[in-house]
């Protein structure tokens, strides 16, 4: 059987082998080495993360999955455009790949860019069964570089899935290891005040929150292409050299701001889909996005490769160096992320026991917009400002670069060519993302996925989904099957994305072309929150079989970065 795959050179990249489109996948118990500790998880191909795989635009692939665990398994194409089908969700798409038995995917390429496959079964990604997707164009790219490293970052924690989400539901605070001393009370009362400092706590105090709920689950190593930070996986360069960067968060709840020190980034790709040109110093990348960058190291020396958790407990660390073994420093971890009253809404009456909001009553004297402070469909987003229009006005979350440089924005994300004309919506569908802390449930609208109605859709349709974030922590909007175009108030230019990160606070709109029947999934991708509730089936009724091509979407050519 002919096999294409990546395979991984110091750590980060493995060049493709033999050139096929019909490739063999194992999903198999595995031994996961961290440098921090040593667990049994599962992986592909007797390895987590599993291989690189390397696909052609243009072509049609089958990969026959061979399911060696004792349990059900699945894997799902995460961000490729294909037959529902194929889509690998047990429950919505298929029934899933029992034990001892081989299941065969096969759908056209209709794309081109970087993408991830995990399985969609219990908590086996998290676990660690996850790889990379590098789909090469058929057209030239619109970027010149020299060589390319798939960067794959997750946050591989000593406990399992399944006790993990135990763990939460007994105590959602379980895994914070990052709450507030009272050296930083005194710290934050001799900055602001006694009385203000003290005014502070008590609110938090009658909510029933912490303002250090920025992760639920800490405790976690970094790794990248499965390598912990002691580990150090190593890329080589030649000075003078553009290296593409294919970053992918592959995480199960780990948020990261990626920086490499004495290096700008160009990003030129976001989600798979080129975007035009933007030159940063730092970028956050949330659960299952894809950021492709241009790095031209000059100097002979080293270059960390750096990726900080939002929630400042972790990190993943990688080099980019033109020899083997050597290393450049690694950053301290920057002062922990707190939230504010901003991050809540200013909604000072709501507590643990209130999140989930399940009652219409509950929200009647609420006024979404004025939660979030903007309204993305009506304002102009160009350059970023000092606050982030993104992110609530005074969150405790805004980023900033560490050199005091330019943070990415989604305001600056425009794409490189439009993949649809532009049209006004069908109709708007409002999807507020909601919780109860309290008993580590989430929702969307006040009800769990086992609750709730599906989504139905038409066939031919343009939908605007208003996402309306009423909880404390940031989610990560999956749609599968499907392309979401993200409003950062560029019109035709809004960028095309298949996960779209919602922070506390805010109200973030996004638009989707209704051009693939079948039953699709859409929900939170982190993976206690999915399996938590925050998940919805959608059924698009109407339209073709689901087997026609699409437009590609990478051909077209455009400026260099």
């Amino acid at each position: 059987m002919n096999i294409r795959l990546g395979a991984v050179v110091l750590g980060l990249l493995m060049p493709a082998l033999v050139l096929a489109d019909e490739y063999d996948l194992t999903v198999d118990r595995v031994e996961i080495d961290t440098g921090d500790f040593v667990k049994q998880g599962i992986g592909y191909n007797g390895k987590s993360p599993g291989p690189v795989l390397r696909f052609k635009e243009g072509e049609t692939v089958r990969i026959n999955v061979t399911n060696n665990l004792d349990e059900m398994t699945s894997i799902h194409w995460h961000g490729l455009i294909l037959p529902f089908n194929q889509d690998g969700v047990p429950g919505i798409s298929f029934p899933g790949i029992n034990p001892g038995e081989t299941f065969t995917y096969e759908f056209p390429i209709q794309q081109a860019g970087t993408y991830w496959f995990h399985s969609h079964s219990g908590f086996q990604e998290p676990d660690g069964a996850y790889g990379a997707i590098v789909i090469e164009p058929e057209g030239r790219e619109p970027f010149r570089y020299d060589r390319e490293y798939v960067v794959q970052l997750t946050d591989k924690h000593p406990h399992s899935g399944d006790r993990i989400m135990r763990n939460l539901k007994m105590m959602p605070d379980y895994y914070n290891r990052e709450q507030q001393t009272v050296g930083e009370f005194f710290s934050d009362a001799a900055e602001n005040g006694l009385m203000n400092t003290i005014r502070d706590r008590m609110a938090w105090g009658d909510m029933r929150m912490m303002k250090a709920d920025v992760e639920d689950v800490q405790g976690f190593t970094g790794l990248i292409n499965g390598k912990g930070p002691e580990q150090n996986g190593t890329g080589l360069f030649e000075p003078g050299e553009r290296i593409r960067l294919r970053f992918i968060n592959s995480s199960a709840m780990t948020y990261f701001d990626v920086r490499i020190p004495g290096l700008e980034m160009t990003v030129v790709q976001a989600d798979g889909n080129n975007v035009q040109p933007v030159t940063v110093d730092e970028f956050r990348i949330g659960v299952a996005e894809t950021y492709d960058v241009i790095v031209r190291p000059r100097e002979e020396q080293a270059y960390t490769i750096f990726a900080e958790s939002m929630g400042r407990s972790g990190y993943a660390r990688a080099t980019l160096a033109p020899e083997p073994g050597m290393a450049a420093a690694v950053p301290p971890l920057r002062k922990p992320a707190r939230l504010t009253m901003a991050d809540m809404g200013n909604m000072h009456g709501m507590d643990h026991g209130n999140m989930d909001l399940d009652s219409s009553d509950d929200m009647s004297a609420m006024d979404h917009s004025g939660m979030s402070g903007m309204d993305h469909g009506s304002m102009m987003m160009g350059a970023q400002s000092q606050n982030d229009p993104f992110y609530a006005s005074g969150s405790g979350l805004t980023p900033k670069a560490a050199n005091g440089g330019k943070f990415l924005s989604y305001a600056d994300l425009k794409a490189q060519n439009p993949l649809y004309e532009e049209r006004d919506p069908t109709r708007e569908i409002e999807l507020r993302l909601t919780g109860n802390m309290e008993r580590y449930t989430w929702s969307i609208n006040g009800v769990k996925y086992e609750d709730a109605d599906p989504i139905r859709l038409k066939y031919g349709e343009r939908v605007r989904f208003k996402f309306v974030n009423e909880t404390m922590m940031t989610h990560p909007m999956h749609l599968h099957g499907m392309w979401s175009i993200l409003d950062v108030g560029a019109g035709q230019w809004n960028p095309i994305k298949h996960t779209i990160n919602v922070n506390p606070g805010t109200t973030v709109y996004m638009e989707t072309e209704v051009d693939e029947p079948g039953q699709w999934a859409f929900h939170c991708h982190l993976s206690y929150h999915a399996a938590a509730g925050m998940f919805r089936k959608v059924i698009v009724e109407g339209g073709p079989e689901p087997t026609r091509a699409k437009t590609s979407l990478n051909t077209e050519e455009g400026g260099e970065a």
